[in-house]
């Protein structure tokens, strides 16, 4: 007879929706999982894609279809620029005694950290769209410090904050040149 599975342990589509909502809810033992599951790279994988797709969804209504691929082509190539520069800079310049990290943990759990972009297809009310797209955007960047700081094992979440603001610019210059080309929102 098999034991039963642990809380969580659960396969197929209910696993990762639950793990999305779980990274949404920045619950740190979600970052913690999924940084240790190395099959989860795929999961991360497809949040970032959702998230993307969401937001090409969103400003379809300025960008057209096009944008949707051209945001997922930006988040995909963003998410691994972003791991790489967070591994980097967390790992060689600001570790701690406890720092173990590689970069496919930092892509699991950053990848994770998108989850709060799939509301991002939102933006296409119109009137909604600038705060849609900004309270998701501030969330998906809170979530990537507790991605960080599980990630890198930091106990103190201003370092993982400041390995983000270290690294923003390899993450946030790709994110803005596409919003001030494509919207969500009409220009």
């Amino acid at each position: 007879m098999a034991a039963p599975a642990e809380p969580g342990a659960a396969r197929g589509p209910g696993r990762f929706a639950g793990r999305m909502v779980r990274a949404a809810l920045l619950r740190s033992d979600l970052y913690e999982e999924v940084e240790a599951d190395r099959g989860a790279t795929g999961q991360a994988f497809a949040v970032v894609v959702l998230a993307a797709v969401a937001t090409g969804i969103g400003a379809i209504g300025n960008s057209g279809p096009m944008g949707i691929l051209w945001h997922t082509l930006v988040d995909v190539a963003g998410w691994y620029a972003w791991a790489f520069a967070t591994c980097e800079i967390g790992t060689r310049l600001l570790p701690t005694h406890e720092t173990r990290a590689d970069l496919g943990e930092l892509l699991r759990t950053l990848g994770f950290a998108s989850a709060p972009g799939v509301l991002r297809i939102g933006a296409l009310l119109d009137e909604a769209a600038f705060a849609v797209f900004t309270v998701c955007t501030l969330w998906m960047l809170v979530a990537m410090v507790v991605a960080v700081r599980q990630a890198l094992d930091y106990r103190s979440t201003p370092r993982a904050l400041a390995v983000c603001a270290i690294g923003l610019p390899v993450y946030a210059v790709p994110q803005m040149l596409s919003v001030l080309v494509l919207g969500p929102w009409p220009l």
